[in-house]
């Protein structure tokens, strides 16, 4: 019985592999030749790929199954030619160039081009020097490689960028904790480009984020109070009458607002929010901020938000607004506070993307801030028990 089968299974099987091959083929006729940034990105996957373990991932760039555009080749090469040649490690960024800069680093001079290439190429001659395989890049870089790939196979991710920055960032700190390089990685990618660091966070530094989720709920005394608030103090909307409340200090009697009731001035803190299809804003206020009337919300004033505005309008509240991709705009916002280091990070918690990051030395307590004028839609903070934690391993089997 199992020799017939067999008899059936292997024509199938050959006849995979046959149609395999000649999909590729003609994938390959219809490819465009590689300019010269595009196959230096190629050989730098070659070489990232013999030398660690684990890294098939890599192939995917190295054998031209993911193209990367030819401004995206030219910006990565200096952006990382920049970091070799400073010496430099990820956490100290000062005067590395934002992602907004990165299209006049693409359009660059050859001679610059050429610089950067050789520095990055200096460094690769040593790599090259180290026996195949003998990286061991950590259970956790694995899987969060694992993760991308899986992501981009599904068309959630345009390119691998992120898995060949994360196995250069881990080659360049080989003094790190191995177990803590996709969290460190992703902390650096924050400070150093704020807006859309990352198109995915993989699930090994989502989980670490969340855990560090924190209860939070409306203080009613600081409300405004043509709010609705519900009973359990973690949903809120604009009615149709203001309320006869006292007029507290704290209170906010201008715009649509109120504040957590716990501030904080330490330690890591998480928080989720399904915000509204038309206008909010969420983030934190410094302590010391004015709450009364409708002076503006900004960095100037110590409050660090998103906002929101006519559904289509996404800014970051810097002085000047930074207006964000219309692409990022939320449903579900998570927000993450790590005070020790300095950074408040915004993600769209349904994808896992990066949306925003703010970088500041944070010396006062931080209050989680939210404000809507929305009249039918609730905004809803969301508790830590009703979130959905991924239980795989390393791939998610579901996402």
């Amino acid at each position: 019985m199992m020799q017939c089968l067999q008899f059936l299974v292997e024509p199938t099987k050959n006849l995979t592999e046959k149609f395999k091959e000649f999909r590729k083929k003609v994938k390959n006729e219809k490819r465009e030749p590689l300019d010269e940034s595009q196959q230096f990105i190629v050989d730098l996957a070659k070489d990232l790929g013999r030398v660690c373990q684990r890294s098939e991932v890599l192939e995917n760039i190295s054998q031209g199954e993911d193209v990367w555009p030819s401004l995206t080749c030219r910006a990565f090469i200096l952006e990382w030619a920049s970091l070799l040649e400073s010496k430099k490690r990820p956490m100290l960024t000062d005067g590395w160039p934002e992602r907004s800069d990165w299209k006049d680093l693409a359009l660059s001079s050859e001679q610059d081009m050429e610089s950067a290439r050789r520095v990055i190429l200096t460094w690769t001659k040593d790599l090259r020097a180290q026996p195949e395989q003998s990286v061991w890049p950590g259970e956790q870089v694995v899987a969060a490689l694992d993760d991308f790939e899986n992501h981009w196979k599904k068309g959630r991710m345009a390119t691998l960028q992120s898995a060949m920055e994360l196995l250069l960032w881990m080659l360049i700190n080989k003094e790190l904790d191995k177990e803590k390089i996709p969290q460190k990685w992703l902390m650096w990618k924050q400070r150093s480009q704020k807006i859309g660091a990352t198109p995915y966070i993989p699930h090994v530094v989502w989980d670490w984020i969340s855990e560090a989720g924190v209860e939070v709920t409306l203080d009613l005394d600081t409300a405004n109070p043509d709010l609705l608030i519900s009973e359990d103090e973690k949903r809120m909307r604009c009615g149709f009458e203001r309320k006869d409340e006292p007029n507290y200090h704290q209170r906010f009697d201008g715009w649509w607002c109120a504040v957590g009731t716990e501030g904080f001035a330490s330690g890591r803190q998480y928080w989720e929010v399904d915000v509204g299809e038309m206008d909010w804003r969420i983030g934190v206020a410094k302590e010391s901020a004015l709450r009364k009337g409708f002076k503006s919300l900004n960095t100037n004033t110590g409050y660090l938000t998103l906002r929101l505005e006519r559904g289509t309008e996404l800014k970051a509240l810097t002085v000047p607004f930074t207006a964000l991709p219309a692409a990022l705009i939320p449903r579900k916002v998570g927000i993450y506070l790590d005070y020790d280091q300095g950074q408040l990070s915004f993600y769209d918690a349904e994808n896992h993307s990066h949306i925003y990051t703010y970088n500041e030395t944070f010396d006062e307590k931080l209050f989680p801030l939210f404000g809507t004028v929305e009249i039918v839609k609730d905004l809803v903070i969301r508790s830590p028990g009703n979130r959905n934690h991924c239980m795989c391993p390393a791939i998610c089997l579901w996402g």
